[in-house]
């Protein structure tokens, strides 16, 4: 899964808790013998308990093993991804890096350069200690585990707000004809009905049409284009797109989205904008208590009473009712290029361990940020756990059937001719026959 919007270079964070930006240098070692990590990370500042993240995560590391001295180069959304691709054209990744199963990392991936992870897992008897589907190698464009994911990512949640819902005499619907009828009557009231990010080019694609596609296409829509038995001038494909198109003109989705950032659209759906929000399953996180701060864009008892998070209602002509698209979550590698049994190989292992350990997947579930890859240390506590948390895993306790996710199957081109399609479709700029033709153009030419 892929971000864009706002450098956010964490300066005043970094500057606190004493870490350095740097670029991926060859520093192997300090002037007083210790060992230099360069770090590329991917942060939102805006998050909550992002601040707090720089001391508990990353000071905490360099207190624990002065051995090791980090420089960490932090970025969010597009920048990240641009820096990323720019370290992988050169050939030279820093030290460890933040990186996707597929996607925008692919090219991280298909040029080798991130190590393969499974001979030190099994070194260290970690092997085991992660769930089977996080290990899974053909999750991984590489083929091998070139990171340890967070955990399994669900693209798409339709988050509710019930309380405006009974406000104006509607319920949750199960089919789309149902929540189309709805569009007049929020309207009516001031609401929007669905709020999206889609000035962030990548949202679209990733948080509505891969379950679309999927639910048009099947479960194995994405293995049926790259073996050659379908291209993307399918009929599954040409209708997942035209139902897009449908979703605008029905007025679903608003026009307005298209100038909504990803930054932004937490706030409107907080603030009771919408009725609903399209995001991914991390955007829960968004609405928690800072624990720093103790405010919450939503609070723990409005998340309780008046949020729900559902599937998308069954779409005229699916295949594939209930269906969603999930992925391997983000994780970080290691550089191919630091030697193995080297010292810095040594290093780079523990900070990998740490970021993937049980304290840290630990803090991420209870801050929202992710549900944990590791299968034995991990504590859910109710008790700790703010409501829209537990909602979020009853979220993945009521899943239907898994579909792939665009971007992180296909790649970087063709993601551009579908993202950059997908908009100018909401623009009226291009037909989905026109937004086909350019991705498979665009497939044709990758291969």
């Amino acid at each position: 899964m892929s971000f864009r919007k706002v450098t956010t270079l964490l300066c005043a964070a970094l500057l606190l808790t004493g870490f350095v930006f740097a670029g991926g240098g060859k520093d192997k070692t300090s002037s007083d013998g210790r060992i230099v990590l360069k770090v590329l990370d991917y942060q939102d500042s805006t998050a909550p308990n992002s601040f707090d993240d720089n001391a508990i995560v990353w000071e905490a590391f360099e207190k624990a093993n002065p051995d090791i001295i980090l420089q960490r180069e932090v970025l969010f959304n597009e920048p990240f991804h641009q820096k990323s691709a720019a370290y992988a054209a050169s050939g030279n990744m820093p030290d460890v890096f933040y990186m996707w199963p597929g996607g925008r990392s692919t090219a991280i991936h298909t040029a080798k350069l991130a190590k393969d992870l499974k001979p030190l897992l099994e070194k260290d008897g970690l092997l085991n200690k992660y769930s089977a589907a996080a290990m899974d190698t053909k999750g991984q464009a590489a083929g091998y585990i070139a990171e340890i994911p967070f955990g399994i990512t669900t693209t798409h949640v339709l988050y509710v707000n019930t309380d405006i819902l009974k406000e104006c005499g509607l319920s949750i619907p199960k089919t789309y004809d149902e929540l189309k009828a709805q569009v007049s009557v929020l309207k009516a009231k001031g609401y929007e009905t669905v709020l999206m990010a889609n000035m962030d080019d990548w949202v679209m694609q990733s948080c509505l049409f891969s379950m679309v596609i999927g639910r048009f296409g099947g479960s194995d829509w994405a293995e049926i284009i790259m073996a050659g038995k379908e291209d993307f001038n399918a009929e599954f494909v040409q209708k997942s797109v035209q139902f897009i198109k449908t979703l605008y003109d029905d007025g679903v989705l608003a026009s307005s989205t298209l100038a909504t950032s990803y930054g932004d659209v937490v706030g409107l759906f907080a603030s009771g904008k919408g009725a609903y929000m399209i995001d991914g399953d991390w955007r829960a996180g968004a609405f928690m208590t800072d624990q720093s701060t103790g405010q919450a864009l939503i609070s723990p008892a409005k998340q309780k009473s008046s949020i729900e998070l559902v599937t998308f209602p069954s779409i005229p002509g699916e295949v594939l009712s209930g269906s969603n698209s999930s992925t391997l979550g983000v994780g970080y590698g290691m550089s191919a290029s630091i030697p193995e049994g080297s010292a810095k190989e040594e290093a780079a292992w523990r900070l990998i361990k740490w970021l993937s350990g049980v304290e840290m997947q630990q803090r991420r579930l209870d801050t929202g940020a992710s549900f944990p890859s590791l299968v034995e240390g991990i504590v859910f506590d109710d008790s700790k756990m703010e409501p829209i948390s537990i909602k979020r895993a009853q979220f993945y306790q009521a899943a239907g059937a898994v579909t792939p996710v665009f971007d992180s199957v296909f790649p970087a081109d063709v993601q551009v001719a579908c993202n950059v399609g997908l908009q100018q479709l909401g623009l009226g700029k291009k037909t989905a026959k026109q937004i086909c033709d350019d991705m498979q153009k665009a497939w044709k030419a990758s291969k």
